[in-house]
């Protein structure tokens, strides 16, 4: 193979993964975001004990996601559908 054939190739691999990652943090982010907009609808108000639900149910934890929304004054059943809102 040529090398100038070859350059392109090696750079090929880095740049895709590079890809990969900055299409998968938005996603990540948006998944947060839809959680604690549906809380905003339920007339609670966001707070940080709320975001980090949130988060933690993001991480895959979503008792203790709905413990924590419960906790910070969101009802049962939209804590539960929130955190099914932030998916791992």
């Amino acid at each position: 193979m040529r090398p100038s054939a070859r350059i392109p190739s090696i750079l090929a691999g880095p740049v895709l993964s590079a890809a990969g990652i900055a299409l998968a943090v938005p996603a990540a982010h948006a998944d947060m975001q839809a959680c604690e907009q549906y809380v905003a609808q339920q007339k609670v108000k966001v707070n940080s004990d709320i975001v980090q639900a949130c988060h933690v149910g993001q991480g895959g934890d979503k008792t203790a996601c709905v413990s924590s929304l419960q906790e910070a004054g969101v009802p049962n059943k939209a804590a539960a559908h929130a955190c099914r809102l932030s998916p791992m």
